[in-house]
């Protein structure tokens, strides 16, 4: 029980991370009908920033002004590429969100150099034992600040006037304009907040280590969150994300176990822990092409 317990704990935390990811992905989608494939090069941006700043002003000033800095990029990166392409087709859309994070990407490596960069966190790689179960420090800080995220983003759609602005406009963008909503305005403001969530995440996967150049990996695994939970539910990614963080610690951690060729299961070598998002979500697919909480789509004959 406590190697189990041990395990969801690093679930947790790296399903957090999936699902800080996976909500800046669905508010994109929500608002503007395109997934985002600049949320990788965001995420990576975000940690290298801060890889920079927490040295000069702390670790966590740094990060703030990070994400910050990240929800600006996002910000312009609406404003110069993807504003001009409304009213194209969503598959154009989506290409250019490709190369953006190609380019993004391959800029900010750029500043990595060959010197390994940290976040700063003052978490490293530090564990409480607690009962016999070891709980690593990053992954319950990375689960509190995503509890705390998510809260405030239910408070802030749910009684905010700029909230129910972006839920009108996900919900019918027509009615919504006709209400005076400004869907430019929503559009740049869920690019900026889907930036900025994406660096949070950055930062928590870039602790307790130096930044790699496969930190950006990180986003394409939250990807089969969205497609599980349904790519126009909050809920959806938020479910997701922690549905293939546990499911990914809890195979990692008991693979051997399973799959030591002793009983009816084969001899694996090669742990199936990194391809359970996938699984998972082949898995649903099969059974809920539109996802768990996913809208149905439908058609008249």
């Amino acid at each position: 029980m406590t190697q189990f317990l041990s395990a969801l704990s690093v679930g947790l935390g790296s399903g957090a991370i999936y699902a800080l990811v996976a909500i800046g992905f669905v508010m994109i989608f929500k608002a503007t009908g395109v997934i985002s494939f600049a949320q990788p090069a965001f995420l990576m941006s975000g940690a290298i920033i801060v890889s920079f700043l927490a040295p000069l002003m702390g670790f966590y000033v740094g990060a703030i002004l990070g994400v910050i800095a990240i929800g600006v990029v996002a910000l312009l990166v609406e404003r110069l590429t993807i504003r001009p392409m409304i009213g194209k087709a969503v598959f154009i859309i989506a290409i250019i969100t490709v190369g953006l994070d190609i380019v993004i990407r391959t800029i900010a490596g750029m500043f990595l150099g060959s010197q390994p960069r940290s976040v700063g966190d003052p978490w490293g790689t530090d564990v409480s034992v607690i009962a016999g179960v070891v709980i690593q420090h990053r992954h319950m800080a990375a689960f509190a600040t995503a509890t705390v995220i998510v809260i405030a983003l239910l408070l802030f759609f749910r009684y905010s006037s700029v909230g129910l602005a972006m839920r009108a406009v996900a919900s019918d963008q027509e009615a919504a304009m006709a209400q005076g909503v400004s869907a430019s305005a929503i559009f740049a403001l869920s690019w900026a907040m889907a930036g900025a969530l994406a660096a949070i995440a950055g930062i928590f996967a870039a602790t307790g280590g130096p930044i790699g150049n496969t930190l950006w990996l990180v986003a394409l695994i939250a990807l089969p969150a969205i497609v599980i939970g349904g790519f126009d539910s909050i809920g959806g990614a938020i479910i997701g994300g922690l549905t293939i963080g546990i499911a990914q610690a809890v195979v990692s951690t008991y693979h051997n176990q399973w799959f030591d060729g002793s009983g009816i299961l084969p001899d694996l070598t090669t742990n199936l822990g990194p391809l359970m998002p996938w699984i998972i979500m082949l898995a649903v697919l099969l059974v809920r092409p539109h996802g768990l909480f996913g809208t149905k789509e439908v058609e008249r004959v």
